[in-house]
């Protein structure tokens, strides 16, 4: 905020009740407002101040007065954070100022931005440049940022993690293992406020910790049988709908016939989960650092690779769609853009062989295809070959 306003204040409604029981006051808006400046102490209108509003989720009075703020006093900026606020948002009683707000979701760090935390500035560059030349990037670069990729799946890009790194001077050794446990434990601490009873917890849990055993399952599709014992979608659906809003799963949609547009051709009932952070998923299924940093061969290796692209689509606010057939032949995800649908073909390792993309190719004969590899740039037969550490410029296609 330093490097945009000459002047700022934050009110922290976690350690602030005033501000909250003022806004569940009877008082009228231009009431409230004149009492806020006076509990602030400062006096936030004007052009070089904002006034930073963090844990917002904690007054929803006070998220539905920004409407009066943007209407009344729209020399004001305010600037609003919170935990699990799109859990509230969704679940608002009053009315949420749409139209008045501009929402920003942040999300785990991508791969461009884990090598930027280490300084690679430069080979960040050289990757953008290959990808828009498509030129294939020198040999010791592309070793060195498949290094950082392998990092990437080991740590994952929520920001305490890879500052755990950063101190450790990438090594693994020095890194804080248990960070992970504890972040999803700070999740649902805070979920349990913003639940109706503790049985729809149990259930959010439940679906939570389900998806990564489920990333590797032969049906194509998210199964609801196998979060819980007689488990129906109808007694998940909250609980999935609340961890979307959370942001802590991502749901990829099957479509029916990969045309434009693929909304419309959704198919409904069948969906795959993700999780958020590649490096969460790598915690809970306790994969052993040393068997992704020396690519041994293991059962999830190439779902978690497939969870990064997910991750990296959904950071680049790229839909997340997937077709198959009855035959079980599946194309992994498919990128809509003004040339025609791409179908995206995720490899983990640099054997590339793929009778389903050769499947799908030859049944609607797209303009070309994409596949995410270890191999380098470059391009054959039809196939554009993407380094997996390129997966941040796909918004670029």
């Amino acid at each position: 905020m330093g490097n945009e306003y000459a002047e700022h204040v934050t009110i922290n409604l976690l350690d602030d009740s005033d501000v909250v029981q003022l806004y569940d006051s009877s008082l009228n808006a231009q009431e409230k407002y004149l009492a806020l400046k006076a509990l602030v102490g400062w006096d936030f209108e004007g052009s070089s101040k904002v006034l930073f509003i963090d844990e917002i989720q904690e007054s929803e009075s006070l998220i539905s007065a920004l409407k009066f703020f943007r209407e009344k006093h729209p020399e004001v900026n305010i600037i609003c954070s919170g935990s699990l606020l799109g859990v509230k948002l969704r679940r608002m009683k009053t009315s949420f100022p749409v139209g008045q707000i501009k929402t920003l979701t942040l999300y785990p760090m991508d791969i461009r931005e884990f090598m930027l935390a280490f300084g690679e500035d430069a080979l960040v560059e050289q990757i953008q440049h290959c990808f828009a030349q498509d030129e294939k990037l020198v040999l010791p670069l592309h070793n060195k940022a498949l290094g950082y990729y392998m990092l990437y799946l080991c740590v994952g890009g929520m920001p305490e993690a890879v500052q755990s790194l950063v101190d450790a001077n990438k090594d693994l050794t020095h890194f804080d293992a248990e960070l992970a446990d504890s972040i999803l434990e700070a999740y649902f601490d805070d979920m349990n406020r913003y639940v109706s009873n503790a049985s729809e917890s149990l259930r959010i849990e439940r679906l939570y910790h389900s998806i990564p055993s489920q990333l590797a399952n032969t049906a194509n599709k998210f199964q609801y049988a196998k979060v819980a014992h007689s488990a129906r979608a109808k007694n998940y659906e909250t609980a999935l709908d609340w961890l979307e809003a959370a942001g802590l799963c991502l749901e990829s949609t099957r479509v029916t016939r990969p045309q434009i547009p693929l909304r419309g051709n959704e198919q409904a009932g069948y969906f795959k989960l993700f999780l958020s952070d590649v490096g969460l998923l790598r915690s809970i299924l306790k994969i052993p650092f040393a068997t992704l940093l020396l690519q041994e061969e293991f059962d999830y290796r190439g779902a978690i690779t497939e969870n990064y692209i997910a991750q990296h689509m959904k950071v680049q606010a790229l839909d997340l769609h997937y077709w198959s057939s009855e035959n079980t032949a599946e194309v992994d995800f498919l990128l809509q853009t003004d040339e025609g649908i791409i179908p995206i073909e995720v490899k983990a390792g640099s054997n590339v062989r793929s009778k389903s993309l050769t499947i799908y190719r030859e049944k609607y004969k797209p303009p070309y295809a994409l596949r995410f590899s270890q191999k380098n740039f470059g391009l054959e037969q039809g196939i554009r070959s993407l380094p997996l550490y390129a997966a941040f410029c796909l918004s670029c296609i």
